[in-house]
C-alpha cells in the first residue's frame, strides 16, 4: 500500500510541525527535544489550573495533538507510530504544564502507555508535583478480559476533564469526574481492512467479502471475522452488543468515529443507521461522525457511548478551542420542507394509455438496464465507472412510472420523461437528457414531426452541454442517428448510430465530458455513444418486418 512520506524516522516530527504550522494561531507550541521529546502544549497555559495531559502513539490523528487547546488537553505527548511515548517525554510534558493545581494524566489502557505514563507520574511526584492518573478501558470487544483496551471513548474523558479544568475545578474533582466517566464509557469498532504503516510491508489479512468486529486502533486483529453485509445490519450487530452494556433507563452521548479511510458519504450513512438502531432510544447527544481517533488508513469505524448526567452533558456541550473536536449536538429528526408545486399544472400530463408508446419506452428502458455493467466497464477506463449505473437508474425510474405517463400525448410524454430523468439520474447525463426531452417536447407541441422535434432537442442539449460531433461523447452517435432518422428512417438511424459510436474508439482525445481529462487515446467506444447505438439497434429490431 502506498503512502506519502519522506523517511520513516521523521514522519511523526514532520507531521507535528506541519500541524503546528497550520493550526492558525499562536495558542499551540511544542517542547524542544525532537525527536525523543514530542510534546504539543498550550502556549497560553495558566498553571494555576489543573493541567490535563494525554497522548500515546502517533497514527491516531487528530488524536492527540489535535485536541490540545482551551477546554480540552493542556498537552499531548506523542510516540512513534503506534508506539507509546517515553517516560522522559511524558515527564517533560508534566514539568512544562503543571503548577500548584497539579496534573491529571489520561491514559488509554495499553501496557506501554500505562507503564510509561505511570513511571512518569511516579517521578513527577518525587519532584513535588501533584499528579493523578486515570486509565480508560472502554473497548467491550472482549467482555471477559481483565484489562480492556482504551479506544475512541477516551475522548469523552478528555472533554469532561478539560472542561472542569478550564472552569477552575481542583485536581481531586477533575480526577474523580474523569474516573467516573471512564467507568461509564463503552466502545466497539468494526473494519473492512487492516491499516498499513508507512515504510513497512503490508499484507491485508481480510478476505474480499469479510471484515472484523472488535479490532483495536493499532490494527490488531478483531474478536471475530464477520461477513460483509449491509451497513444497517453491521451497525445492528454492534448496537446489540453495546446496548447490552447500557443502563436501560439512562441517557447517553454517542461518538461516531472514523477509523481512517471511510468516506464522509458512508460515515453519514453509518450515523443514520446508528440512530435508527435500538441505541437511538437512549442517545440524546451525538459527537461526529468524523475523524477523531483513527488507525492510520483503516477502513472502519467505531461507536462509543457515555452515560450522561447534568455535569457530563454540560461538559460535552461546552465550546472548546481545538477545531478537531466535533461539537456535541442534540439528536434531531430531519426537518422536511414541502417542495414547492409548479405554479401551473399541465392538464395534458394526466396518465393515458398507448400500447405502441408503452412498448417502445419499455424496450428502450430494458435495453439500457441490461447494459449497466457493460457501460460501467467502458466508463471505468475513462471516468469513475458509473455511466451504466446512472443510465440504468434513469431507465428504472421511467419504467417504474410507465403507468403514470400521458402516453396518448407524445409531447406530454417527452416532457414527463425529461422531468423524470432530470430528477432521478443526477450528474451531467441526467440534466443533458432532461434538456433533450424537454426541448423536444416544446417543438413537438409546435406541430413539427417527431424526428425534427428530436433534432430540436439535440440542438438545445448541445448548446447547453457544449459537445459536438468529434468530441467523443454520446453526440457522436446521437446526431448522425437523428439526422438519418429524419431523412431516411429507423434502419438508417441505427446504422448511423453504430458507425458514430465505433468512430469514438479511434478519436485521438476526447474534447468534452469526463473523458476529456484523460490525456491519451482510449481505444474503446465512448460509453454514452455506445448506449445510443444499442438503443437505436433495439428499437430498429422492434419495428423490423417479421
Amino acid at each position: 500500500m502506498k503512502h506519502f512520506f519522506n523517511r520513516k524516522e521523521t514522519i511523526v516530527t514532520e507531521a507535528l510541525d506541519g500541524f503546528l504550522a497550520t493550526a492558525g494561531s499562536g495558542a499551540l507550541a511544542r517542547l524542544d527535544g525532537y525527536p525523543e521529546i514530542k510534546v504539543v502544549l498550550r502556549a497560553d497555559w495558566d498553571k494555576t489550573k489543573v493541567s490535563v495531559v494525554s497522548g500515546g502513539g502517533a497514527g491516531h490523528e487528530p488524536s492527540h495533538a489535535g485536541f490540545v487547546g482551551a477546554g480540552m488537553l493542556t498537552a499531548a505527548v506523542s510516540g512513534e507510530i503506534f508506539a507509546s511515548p517515553s517516560v522522559e517525554a511524558v515527564l517533560a510534558a508534566i514539568r512544562a504544564t503543571t503548577g500548584p493545581a497539579g496534573c491529571l494524566l489520561i491514559v488509554k489502557n495499553y501496557t506501554g502507555d500505562r507503564l510509561n505514563f505511570g513511571l512518569a507520574a511516579e517521578k513527577a511526584r518525587a519532584e513535588g508535583f501533584a499528579v493523578e492518573m486515570v486509565i480508560v478501558g472502554d473497548d467491550i470487544a472482549l467482555p471477559d478480559i481483565a484489562q480492556p483496551r482504551g479506544v475512541a471513548g477516551t475522548l469523552f474523558a478528555h472533554k469532561i476533564a478539560g472542561h472542569l479544568s478550564e472552569t477552575g475545578h481542583d485536581l481531586a474533582s477533575v480526577a474523580a469526574a474523569a474516573r467516573g466517566a471512564a467507568k461509564d464509557i463503552v466502545s466497539l469498532g468494526i473494519s473492512l481492512s487492516s491499516c498499513s504503516i508507512p515504510g513497512q510491508a503490508h499484507e491485508d489479512r481480510f478476505g474480499a467479502d469479510d471484515g472484523e468486529l472488535g479490532l483495536g486502533i493499532h490494527g490488531e486483529p478483531g474478536v471475530e471475522r464477520i461477513a460483509l453485509q449491509s451497513a444497517t445490519k453491521l451497525v445492528a450487530i454492534m448496537a446489540e452488543r453495546l446496548a447490552a452494556r447500557l443502563d436501560p433507563h439512562g441517557h447517553y452521548a454517542l461518538l461516531i468515529n472514523n477509523l481512517g479511510s471511510v468516506p464522509p458519504l458512508e460515515m453519514s450513512l453509518i450515523a443514520n443507521a446508528a440512530l435508527a438502531s435500538p441505541l437511538a432510544k437512549a442517545v440524546t447527544l451525538t459527537v461526529g461522525p468524523g475523524h477523531l481517533m483513527t488507525a492510520l488508513n483503516m477502513n472502519g469505524f467505531s461507536l462509543s457511548l457515555i452515560k450522561l448526567d447534568a455535569e457530563r452533558e454540560a461538559a460535552l456541550l461546552a465550546p472548546v478551542g481545538p477545531h478537531a473536536w466535533l461539537p456535541a449536538k442534540p439528536v434531531r429528526q430531519p426537518v422536511v420542507v414541502e417542495a414547492a408545486k409548479p405554479a401551473i399544472r399541465d392538464a395534458a400530463r394526466a396518465a393515458s394509455r398507448d400500447a405502441g408508446a408503452e412498448r417502445l419506452i419499455a424496450t428502450v428502458c430494458e435495453k439500457l438496464i441490461s447494459l449497466e455493467q457493460t457501460l460501467n466497464g467502458l466508463d471505468a477506463k475513462a471516468g469513475d465507472g458509473d455511466t451504466g449505473s446512472t443510465v440504468a437508474t434513469g431507465a428504472r425510474s421511467v419504467l417504474h412510472r410507465l403507468d403514470t405517463l400521458p402516453l396518448a400525448d407524445r409531447a406530454a410524454t417527452l416532457a414527463a420523461i425529461g422531468d423524470i430523468l432530470g430528477t432521478s439520474m443526477g450528474g451531467s447525463s441526467g440534466v443533458l437528457l432532461s434538456i433533450f426531452f424537454t426541448a423536444a417536447a416544446q417543438s413537438l407541441r409546435g406541430g413539427v414531426p417527431v424526428s425534427k422535434a428530436l433534432l430540436a432537442g439535440l440542438d438545445r442539449m448541445t448548446f447547453y452541454g457544449g459537445a459536438k460531433v468529434g468530441d467523443r461523447t454520446m453526440v457522436d452517435a446521437l446526431e448522425p442517428a437523428l439526422k438519418a432518422l429524419d431523412a431516411s428512417g429507423l434502419e438508417s438511424a441505427a446504422k448511423a448510430a453504430r458507425h458514430g459510436a465505433e468512430a469514438t474508439a479511434a478519436m485521438q482525445k476526447a474534447k468534452a465530458g469526463r473523458s476529456a481529462y484523460i490525456g491519451r487515446q482510449l481505444d474503446i467506444a465512448d460509453p454514452g455513444a455506445f448506449a445510443v447505438a444499442e438503443v437505436f439497434a433495439a428499437v430498429a429490431a422492434m419495428f423490423a418486418p417479421a
